[in-house]
């Protein structure tokens, strides 16, 4: 409901016209008074009289006056309809189209507010209220549709069955959360005139010592009385309660100011005035201390803002001279209310004025080095197309913030939101090369954030790794008896969940290593193309290893003559090293070799999986060779034709 919410936005009834007749005077004296729902039964009285047909053009007027109750009250899809009407009924005054866009807006009925938007910018070109709508009804679509990833609940103890809004922490230890409500047990026995709901009081919730919020209650205290208090913020000690409280008096239009209120142990005592100014007529609320308790901000629709409600701010310390309105950045034409102070370079805060997805939107703005600010919208599911306002934070990215969200009534209620830590990882395996896995390998990884992290392979070979989003790694992982592997990355920079994966295959420096996809055009020791890629990793390897010195040999199938195969197989070599050297590898750390088909390869457990027919262990000899089928001969062959390196020192050094 919006009372303290709004802080009341006066109407005159002179300046939507008068009609003859008590009842309806008595309805605009109302409204003029900021009674809306008084007003708002009122003048339904009266429409619903006025059935002669002669009598059917007065019902415009009054149409439209209740529909700028209903808007007051929150209720929008009440308010479209009775713009409509008014309209329909004869009113030309412009406003009834922005005005029905806007709570078309609010409904969340997207194209309909354009159309009225646009509708009304006919009529009135450039019109600042209009252009921002008309911006925020455009992007909420995409704002709903690319969502942010804070959770929100609707909080099961805190809320009533009336309003319950604009939560705040009342200490440093979290414990202690005070809000706004109308609930039925709120202090005193009239309902307001207002909102039709009892008149807001204070209430708080603590948690227990296992740290469960229990049930709200009445603050204690001489805080609440009859008329209507809330929206609270505390200084940095916890002592003094700065509080928006109504001014009601007889005949004239409600208002609202600033009190405090000082607690005595549990206890708070009646609420003093804080004169921010001396000002009577101008409004005073929502009030909003800076963390190191130097500045209080408020909302005002005093002179010299940038139109409707502005957020301001004044020195506790030194008041005379220090009023500052926080300026165009923030401020606009339209209301902007709800500080909270977050640090003292970052505030947060309600508006209708800046592009939104309707109503009250919560906004962040963070103060740049020039003085000025960088206002964004928290965006959907933060915001809604009803009024999201009210946000104090807790623990990190967590807290309360207040919303009117599915409540055709306009009534507030208190939600929970949390911005869950993003979960980036990486993991995978170290294997060696027949794809088995390496236990205890170590696997370090650094990124260019300063970040340094270690690891140990569990038995399975696998490992995990927490990451930060947009980060450049490299990662190094070795064993004892194996060459290190090194591997670089850059972590996605996208706010969303992500898990990379990333395997090492380690080269055993005891036992030959085939090195795969090494091939030579036929009958000769020219390196084809397409063996590039393994000759590269092969170069990296090297270069991962600076103190290993290795032999590169090469091997031939049992074809041709012995003499032939031995010179082939060291042109061969020497091509690999020629390759090697040329990538920038020493060459007193290479020694080609040739076999020829002497050295014929034993089956090892990655060949035995890939080709069944051979068992492990068994050596593709030619006399083995030539006892089996065509087919497998020719497979064999191929096993036994590679080429492969063998660790010869690993303490290597460059003078």
């Amino acid at each position: 409901m919006k009372l303290l919410k709004f802080i009341v936005l006066l109407l005159s009834a002179a300046a939507l016209g008068g009609c003859s007749g008590a009842k309806l005077s008595v309805a605009d004296e109302q409204m003029a008074r900021g009674e809306f729902f008084n007003a708002a039964k009122t003048y339904r009285k009266v429409y619903d009289r006025l059935r002669k047909p002669d009598e059917r053009p007065q019902r415009g007027p009054i149409a439209m006056k209740m529909a700028e109750c209903y808007r007051r009250l929150g209720q929008d899809a009440r308010a479209s309809a009775a713009y409509q009407n008014a309209m329909r009924y004869g009113v030309t005054d412009s406003t009834a189209i922005l005005r029905l866009a806007q709570c078309l807006h609010s409904e969340g009925k997207y194209q309909p507010a354009i159309t009225n938007y646009e509708k009304f910018l006919e009529l009135a070109p450039g019109n600042a209220e209009a252009e921002a709508g008309l911006t925020g009804a455009r992007m909420a679509a995409k704002l709903k549709a690319e969502p942010t990833r804070y959770v929100i609940r609707r909080h099961k103890t805190l809320n009533s069955s009336r309003s319950d809004y604009a939560p705040m922490f009342g200490s440093a230890d979290l414990d202690v959360l005070y809000y706004t409500t109308t609930n039925e047990k709120a202090t005193g026995t009239n309902k307001s005139e207002i909102t039709g709901a009892k008149k807001p009081d204070i209430w708080v919730m603590r948690k227990d010592e296992s740290g469960k919020w229990l049930r709200p209650e009445a603050v204690e205290g001489e805080l609440n009385s009859d008329a209507e208090e809330g929206i609270v913020s505390f200084s940095p000690d916890g002592t003094t309660m700065y509080l928006t409280k109504a001014r009601r008096e007889p005949n004239s239009p409600t208002g609202v100011e600033i009190y405090t209120s000082q607690r005595s142990d549990a206890s708070w005592s009646a609420p003093v005035k804080f004169e921010v100014i001396p000002d009577t007529i101008s409004n005073f609320g929502h009030p909003a201390v800076s963390p190191n308790g130097e500045y209080l901000y408020f909302t005002s629709d005093m002179p010299g803002g940038q139109g409707g409600y502005d957020i301001w701010r004044i020195n506790l310390k030194d008041k005379v001279g220090s009023l500052e309105n926080l300026g165009e950045f923030i401020n606009t034409p339209g209301n902007e209310q709800f500080p909270y102070c977050r640090t003292d370079s970052v505030i947060y805060f309600a508006s209708d004025g800046h592009p939104g997805m309707g109503g009250l939107d919560l906004f962040r703005a963070e103060m740049t080095p020039s003085g000025g600010w960088n206002v964004v919208n928290m965006g959907y599911p933060m915001n809604s197309p009803a009024d999201d306002f009210g946000i104090t934070f807790g623990a990190g990215e967590s807290g309360f913030f207040s919303s009117s969200r599915g409540d055709a009534r306009g009534f507030d209620h208190i939600y929970t939101f949390e911005l869950p830590d993003l979960r980036i990882m990486i993991s995978g395996w170290v294997l060696d090369r027949d794809e088995e896995p390496v236990p205890d390998a170590t696997i370090r990884i650094v990124g260019n954030d300063g970040s340094n992290q270690k690891a140990v392979a569990r038995d399975d070979g696998s490992f995990s790794f927490p990451l930060q989003r947009g980060v450049k790694y490299t990662m190094l992982a070795g064993a004892k008896g194996y060459l290190n592997a090194k591997q670089e990355f850059t972590s996605d920079s996208a706010e969303e969940d992500a898990e990379y994966g990333v395997d090492f295959i380690l080269a055993s420096i005891t036992k030959p290593v085939v090195v795969e996809n090494i091939f030579y055009d036929f009958d000769k020791a020219t390196l084809r193309p397409e063996s590039k890629t393994a000759l590269d990793e092969m170069a990296q390897m090297l270069r991962d290893n600076p103190n290993v010195t290795i032999e590169m040999a090469s091997h031939t199938d049992r074809k041709g003559s012995d003499e032939y195969n031995m010179a082939l197989s060291a042109r061969r070599a020497q091509s690999v090293i020629d390759y090697l050297i040329a990538a920038g590898i020493s060459a007193d750390r290479l020694q080609p070799q040739g076999y020829g088909e002497s050295k014929p390869k034993t089956i090892t457990k990655k060949l035995a999986r890939e080709f069944p027919q051979f068992e492990e262990g068994c050596t593709l000899t030619e006399e083995f060779i030539l006892t089996l089928t065509p087919e497998d001969q020719e497979i064999a062959d191929q096993i036994n034709r590679r080429t492969e390196f063998q660790v010869l020192s690993i303490d290597y050094q460059m003078f």
